[in-house]
């Protein structure tokens, strides 16, 4: 599920809005001045001469060199967010046991029994009922609360925006666009695809619902299901950006060149199927999962994609730099991790802008775009 201001030497206007370009940007070939990026509109700054707006070009073949430094990048990720899991499950038990009175090696077995006890070990009613119920709390909570922000915008967040003064104020009829697409998206594809991967699960096979695995078990499934969904988003990403396609699927999504949150599932039906649905749901079902891995994980690729959409680079969250990047350059940046954007080179330009300096967790307070400010140019 999908599922990130920028170039250093820029200062945006306001994209997805009709906006102007930031300063020193040039019109695309062949495209009309003041045109919207996503609709035929300008490229960033920094584009390749002639490349089309949302059109992705081929992908270079990694050499060695490319390989090794995609190894040690996902290394890298992947060990940090695994290392974060781990403390934050040891210090969560610890807290959990004390309040409840479970030893701690039970404790969450303890409360999956009661759950269980309450609404039934049936799989269908826990894999289709169950997880449209768990994700659509973590979806629209996290998604409302930003989208709160976006229409109050109260200064100790509005100073922590990626590409400041956009969405501001939010275009009214947009959001209504958007809030309808991603309902129907929600309402109707997702239990739908929902109600047919319940049954590849049961061909596929189905532990035991009443035992949890263990959580060694559980976090080498979570790194592999960050993996194929990797794997998965990034190509079929990319090929949504093929011309012969994009303006039919793709387009719709980067009418919004300066994102919010909910935008994140604002897609046309077959992208939201093949792109932002099946990535995620492939892993438990390679692995055969147990519902609560599933529903675990299903919430941090959510949780993900709506930070990465949000616009907002906030303290002690993932850096949403990167997504937010390809909203607003459109050919970088295809993937979740970067892991195949390193490899492939469709990061270069990402990579080259002051944006990747920002790339890092915020650990304090202060705005990144205040520790690394944008270099203007000199005209």
């Amino acid at each position: 599920m999908e599922t990130k201001s920028l170039c250093g030497s820029v200062e945006p206007g306001q994209p997805g809005q009709g906006g102007q370009p930031g300063h020193g940007e040039q019109p695309g070939h062949g495209e009309q001045p003041g045109g919207q990026p996503g609709h035929g509109g300008q490229p960033g700054h920094g584009e390749q001469p002639g490349a089309q707006p949302g059109h992705g070009g081929q992908l270079s073949t990694p050499s060695l060199v490319d390989v090794k430094g995609a190894v040690l990048k996902a290394c890298f990720v992947i060990g940090s967010a695994a290392l974060v899991i781990i403390c934050l499950r040891n210090s969560l038990t610890w807290h959990v046991a004390s309040i409840w009175g479970f030893a701690r090696e039970y404790v969450w077995q303890s409360i999956w029994d009661k759950l269980l006890d309450t609404v039934g070990e049936d799989p269908f009613i826990l894999m289709f009922y169950g997880t449209f119920c768990v994700t659509s709390l973590v979806y629209w909570t996290v998604g409302l609360t930003f989208m709160y922000f976006d229409l109050t915008l109260p200064e100790w967040i509005r100073q922590y925006k990626i590409q400041p003064s956009t969405n501001e104020p939010l275009d009214r009829s947009k959001l209504k666009k958007l809030v309808l697409v991603v309902l129907f998206n929600w309402t109707v594809l997702f239990p739908v695809f929902n109600y047919c991967m319940f049954f590849l699960h049961e061909w596929r096979g189905m532990p035991d619902m009443r035992v949890l695995p263990s959580f060694h078990r559980v976090l080498v499934e979570l790194i592999i299901c960050v993996l194929v969904e990797e794997v998965m988003f990034y190509y079929s990403h990319w090929l949504l950006h093929n011309k012969r396609v994009y303006k039919y699927i793709h387009k719709q999504h980067h009418e919004w060149t300066a994102s919010v949150s909910l935008t994140s599932l604002y897609s046309h039906p077959v992208e939201h199927i093949f792109s932002n649905l099946l990535p995620p749901a492939m892993g438990p079902l390679l692995l055969g999962s147990h519902i609560s891995t599933s529903w675990l994980w299903f919430c941090m690729a959510l949780t993900s994609a709506l930070n990465s959409h949000s616009g907002y680079h906030l303290p002690f969250f993932p850096s949403p730099e990167a997504h937010d990047f390809h909203h607003l350059k459109f050919n970088q940046c295809y993937g979740v991790l970067g892991i195949l954007d390193y490899l492939h080179g469709t990061d270069k330009m990402f990579r080259a802008s002051t944006a990747y300096e920002r790339h890092i967790m915020l650990l304090g307070s202060t705005p990144l775009r205040e520790t690394f400010p944008d270099v203007k140019k000199e005209l």
